[in-house]
This record gives structure tokens, sequence and C-alpha cells, in this order.
């Protein structure tokens, strides 16, 4: 086709396998094994040309065009997606398979020829192969070619042996490999045929189509084989002595047969014949050692009786010889009132006994709260999915747990210790939990200072079982008073105080009672005459100790701001610090230079200045300010020296 691809694509590996199932089968009696299977081998895309077997031309590329071939393990969107995407070879289980993608040329001929070594003479042999119309049903308008196949078996000097045609190979609407066979017979002297493809469709749109999987295999008379009063396959435990008669039935079509039962104990990768097993019936003795023993009946020709390859064979039985299961009993959970656990391993069917009338069915039973008598030696029997049976035993013993009483709920004040006193029986190791608040961690009564609130728990032990207990230390925290900050007024002026107090179930009250409103909060208000010192006194209602703390009111009987510093780091009037405007929390206080630049600004913060205007010092001089309290009252101006 000229704007389509037909990719033929075959892969050349010789391999051999046991099962006629794998490939189909067109043979009405019994098959050998392939004397040659052509799969094409495996790999990555593309694959390899073929040598002398085509004589189309061979392109690495997913979709060749008319004349040409590939080798590839999967085809897509070939062509404006006319052909089916394939996205693996035919056959089973080859990873990565290859197969021979043909796009047609536009001339009739021969795509591939090979020469087949290896045959047996005078022997009927099947071929086939399985091949696929890779063009979509709606492709060319609906109007594809369809590929129509010659397959030919030839002797090497040119005898035609047998020819077969597949016809027109229908396309489908979904990828769909299809079988073609036929049979031929060879003659004495001939082990080597040539086998011949052409391609009898026109060229033009269509005619593409994948190739996998040829095969030869010996067919011959009806072979079946069975076990003697069982069915194909039996399954047996180690150890098992039973012996079975294999047998096995020939149809009429050797004229001279011969007989030779086969055992295969790799899974039908390899066959070897059992010496001496020449008759239809062969008695199996016993096989001790674990494994899947595969039978079957080769029959063949008395002239090819010494060449494997040309022999028939029977179906295949199977005799399993199965381990015993490796139970493994066990047992865990040992004290009383605890949940007594068991397993056993290894099997599908489980059945246990036990004191006390035990019994399960189950891989894991469980006892709920476990006592003393509880006890004693459990058996299980156990059942393997082959049907071999084991048993085993465990022995569970459970113990007394010790009796622990971590002692009474306390409450202490903060800083105080206080002496735990647990109690119990049955006890032969202490270990308390936070260790580094309690004086020895491995004692019964060790002596605990936390800091705050503690869960004290106990855990004890008797070497087999431990039983826990707790005690809760509750901590009350002691009094703590903070008067607050000294304040400052102008006489007739009040200010509230700001208290603060802390610890468990406390009161509070401040003293002198003089000039202050509301003494038993923490945020009175005062206005005292003259200074004063008050005192916060936080008292604990848990006993534990009281906390006082002062407070000292300045009383000024006017603004007082200095008119001079001495900014120079003597530590004596380093700063202009109005201490009388903490009476007026909201003012605003501005400093000026001689150009009525602003160089201290402070607003609603008793902020001292330090002469420095960005950073820098200024130099000697008179500075103008303007104070605004903010009690709608005038402004106040006036100077501030600086002297350095």
């Amino acid at each position: 086709m000229k704007q389509q691809v037909k990719i033929l694509s075959i892969f050349l590996l010789f391999t051999f396998n046991f099962s006629c199932k794998i490939f189909g089968q067109l043979c009405t009696g019994s098959l050998g094994d392939p004397v040659v299977n052509i799969t094409f081998g495996s790999g990555s895309n593309p694959g390899a040309p073929l040598n002398n077997l085509t004589n189309y031309i061979y392109l690495a590329a997913d979709c060749p065009n008319d004349g040409y071939y590939t080798i590839a393990n999967s085809t897509s969107n070939c062509f404006g997606f006319s052909w089916h995407s394939v996205s693996e070879d035919h056959t089973p289980g080859d990873i990565n398979g290859y197969m021979m993608v043909v796009n047609a040329s536009f001339n009739p001929g021969d795509f591939f020829v090979k020469t087949v070594d290896g045959l047996c003479p005078n022997t009927t042999y099947e071929f086939a192969a399985w091949i696929l119309n890779v063009l979509k049903p709606g492709s060319c308008g609906g109007a594809g070619i369809k590929p129509d196949i010659t397959f030919t078996i030839e002797t090497i000097t040119g005898t035609i042996l047998q020819t077969y045609k597949t016809g027109d190979i229908a396309s489908s609407s979904f990828p769909e490999w299809k079988q073609y066979g036929f049979f031929f017979s060879t003659t004495t002297g001939i082990n080597s045929v040539v086998l011949r493809m052409t391609n009898n469709a026109p060229g033009g749109c269509g005619n593409d189509l994948l190739l996998d999987d040829i095969t030869f295999r010996p067919c011959g008379p009806l072979v079946t084989a069975n076990i003697k009063g069982s069915p194909d396959s039996v399954d047996v435990c180690t150890g098992d002595n039973s012996i079975f008669t294999l047998q096995a039935t020939v149809s009429a079509g050797y004229n001279d047969p011969v007989f030779q039962w086969q055992v295969s104990t790799n899974n039908g990768a390899t066959w070897m014949n059992i010496a001496g097993a020449t008759n239809t019936t062969y008695v199996r003795p016993s096989v001790t050692l674990p494994g899947d023993y595969l039978y079957r009946f080769a029959v063949s020709q008395r002239s090819n009786m010494n060449i494997s390859s040309c022999s028939i064979v029977s179906n295949v039985i199977k005799i399993s010889v199965n381990k015993f299961p490796v139970v493994a009993a066990s047992n865990h959970g040992s004290c009383m009132g605890d949940t007594l656990f068991f397993n056993a391993n290894d099997g599908i069917l489980f059945s246990w006994t036990g004191p006390v009338n035990f019994s399960s069915i189950a891989q894991s039973p469980f006892i709920p709260m476990a006592v003393t008598g509880n006890s004693g030696t459990y058996y299980v029997n156990v059942t393997s999915a082959k049907g071999c049976t084991s048993k085993d035993s465990t022995i569970a013993s459970v113990s007394i747990k010790p009796v622990v009483n971590a002692g009474n709920d306390s409450e202490i004040c903060e800083g105080t210790a206080i002496q735990l006193n647990s109690t119990g029986s049955n006890i032969i190791l202490y270990q308390w939990n936070n260790a580094a608040t309690i004086s020895n961690a491995n004692i019964p009564n060790p002596v605990a200072l936390p800091k705050q609130t503690t869960l004290y728990i106990l855990t004890v032990t008797n070497n087999k079982c431990k039983s826990s207990d707790s005690v809760m230390i509750v901590v009350d925290k002691n009094p703590k008073a903070d008067a607050g900050p000294d304040k400052v007024i102008i006489e007739g002026q009040s200010v509230v105080l700001d208290g603060v107090a802390g610890g468990t179930d406390i009161t509070y009250s401040w003293t002198p009672p003089e000039y202050i409103t509301a003494a038993g909060t923490l945020t009175p208000s005062v206005s005292p005459p003259a200074n004063k010192i008050y005192t916060l006194h936080v008292i604990s209602n848990k006993g534990c100790t009281t906390a006082t703390d002062n407070v000292l009111v300045k009383v000024f009987k006017n603004l007082f701001i200095p008119n001079a510093f001495t900014p120079n780091n003597d530590g004596i009037n380093d700063t202009w610090h109005i201490e009388t405007l903490e009476a007026y929390p909201h003012a605003d206080v501005k400093v000026f230079n001689r150009y009525g630049q602003i160089v201290f600004d402070n607003h609603g913060i008793t902020k001292s200045w330090d002469g420095k205007f960005k950073g820098k010092l200024l130099s000697t001089g008179a500075y103008p300010y303007i104070i605004d309290l903010k009690n709608n009252s005038q402004l106040i101006r006036g100077v501030v020296f600086i002297i350095l």
C-alpha cells in the first residue's frame, strides 16, 4: 500500500514446549513436542533484520512502507491510526516478544522462505502459524485489501509435499490472532524441508499483517493416559507408600509402534525416559521426596525409536508429593486476666483441644480473661490444602498477677516534698515513672518532689506478670505578688495601680486603706496627697505561704520641667527626663533646633531625651520645646539647654 504500512514481524527463536495447548491444535490425534518453534525472539524495538529469509527490505521503524518489513514487539498509531495498535506479540508469556510486521508489496510473491531441519522421515507433521490482519475494518474507506497467504512445504530439491491457502484473512474490530495450518508427511530419507510463504493479494490499500509462532510438530494416532482408578492428577503426602498404575491407550495409525513412559520433575521443562517402562501400563513405585511428578506416554514408529523428536505424546498425568504442614504451635498472654492467644501455621484446617474442655477450629483462637485453670498443654491438628495433616502442641502457663496499690491521691504546696506510700503483694520489682522527680524509682515508698501536678504510675512485676496503679499528686502553686510599676501624679490627681497576683486558690488586698478605692481588686484607684507606698498582699487559701510587693506613688505639687541637662555620659543628669509627665500619660513632647526642625518627638510615652538627633549628639545650645498634655489645657512652651 502506498499510504499505509504493512508490517510483517518475524522473530526467530527455536524453543520447545511440552504442552500442545499453548499454540492451539489442528491435529485430531496426538502431537509431539515442537521440532521447530519460530517465535522470532524478544527484545526492545526494533529487532534485528532477518537473514536470507525474505526478499522484502528491512526498515528499522514502527511503520514500514510497501514492500518493507520490520521486527517489533508492538505496533502503535501507524498511518493515522488506520492500523490496530498491538501491544504484544502472540506468544503467551513471551515478554517483549517479537513478531514480523509486513507491508506487502504491490506485486504478489514470496515474503518468507526458510529451510527447516531436524524432521523425521516417514512422519506426519502438523504445520501451523498465527496471523493477524493489522488493518482496521474502517480503513481504506472500508475496502482494504485482505491478506491471502499460500503456505508451501517443499523438499530441498523442490518437490512440493503440501500446499495450503488461507484465503482472504478478514479484518476485525479489535486485534485478533488466527491460527492457520495443515498436515504433510515426510518420506524415507527426508529430514529437511523448505517452508515458503507467498503473498497472493495485490498491492494497494491494505494487505498488512503480523506473523508469529510457526511450529512443526509430529502428529500421529490419538494417545491418552490416566491413573488407574484415579483422575489425571492425584495428591499424596510425604512418606505415602501408595503405588499407582499408569495406563495408556493408543489408537490405530502406526504399523510398528514402540512405547516409552517419560517423567518430568521440573514442570515439563525437560522429560526423561523411564528405564524399562515400555509397555502401555507402568507401575509407579512410591516416591517420598516432595514435589510434582509429571508423566506422559510417548509413541513413535520403530524406525524412529531413538529420535525423541519423532514421538507423539499423551496428555500429562500429575502425581504431587506434598510436604506435611510445619505447624509451629505457639501461645502468648500468660497472666491471669489477660487474653491467652494461640497460633498455628501452614494449613487450611485447624483443630485445637486443651484444658477445661477447650476446643476450636480457628487458626488463631484465644481465651479472654484467662485464669490459672487455663494452664496446660494445648494440641492442634493442622491439615494443608493438599490434605496432609500434622500435629503439634504448646504449653500455656497462666500466672497470678502481682497486687499493687500506689497510695492515695494527695495535695501539696509548691516546693514541698511528699513520701509516696504503695502497698502490694507478690511483687519482685518496682518501677515508678517520672523518675527525675522522685528519690528512687525502684522502691515502694520513695520521696517525690514534683514541680507541678503529676500522675505517678507504679508498675510492678513478679518476673512473669505485671500490674500497675497510679497516684495523683496535686501541686498547689505558691502565692505571687507584683504591685506593678511606681506611679507619678500631680497633687489632686488619682491613678490606677497595676497589681498582678498568681498562685492556686488565692485572695488579695492592698494596704494601707487610706486614699484607695476598691482595695480588694488588683487595680484599685489611689489619690494620696503626698508620696505614699501601697502594699499588695496575696494569701493562699491552701495554706501555702503569703506574698507581698510594694508600689510607690509619687505626688508632685505641679508639673516640673528641667531646663538643662549634660549628655556627657558621666552618669549625672545625662538625659532630659520630665518625671512629672508620668501624670499625663497621653502627653506629646516636641523639641526643635534653631532651624525649626524637630529633633525629639515623644507621643504618649514618658521617654527621656539623650540630646541626640539621628544618632548624633547635638551641640551646646538652647532648644525650644512644646508640650501638649492632651487634657485641653494650653500648650506649654519653653527652652531646654544642652550643656557639654
